[in-house]
């Protein structure tokens, strides 16, 4: 090769556009995805508090089957819900205790574990909810009808 086609070669070099982005086109591109992931984000939580609410009334419906279960099984509500595996605690509803109607106490989507009362012939299933605090109006709650 001889000197002046090395030097051409070099001059177009110098001369062509170079590609790529600028620092300018970056920080553009890095903003919109901030705002959008600011928008989308919170959304996306909602949705999954949402779901674990529904799952979890799905599961307190599962525990009132289990309940009416017992209440046709032993014709009376459960003390607790440890009845549902356990059996009755008296004597005379041992008699009739044939199986365990669950074998394992569920808890709530949140892994908290559900509260059961029973007044007279009516009993709530409350789940404390997200915050684990029960009483509080994010509870989800199923009552017997």
């Amino acid at each position: 090769m001889n000197m002046r086609s090395l030097r051409k070669r070099n001059q177009r070099a110098i001369t062509r556009p170079k590609s790529g982005f600028t620092l300018l086109e970056l920080l553009l591109v890095l903003a919109i995805l901030v705002v959008i992931g600011g928008i989308a984000l919170p959304n996306f939580l909602g949705a999954g508090q949402e779901a674990k609410a529904n799952a979890t009334k799905v599961q307190l419906n599962s525990l009132k089957q289990s309940i009416d279960l017992y209440q046709v099984r032993m014709n009376k509500l459960p003390e607790t819900l440890e009845a549902l595996r356990d059996g009755p605690s008296d004597a005379s509803g041992k008699a009739k205790w044939v199986a365990p109607i669950i074998t394992e106490i569920p808890t709530d989507a949140w892994e908290n574990p559900l509260t059961y009362s029973v007044e007279g012939n009516t009993y709530e299933l409350r789940s404390a909810g997200i915050d684990g605090q029960v009483n509080t109006e994010d509870d989800v709650l199923l009552e017997s009808s």
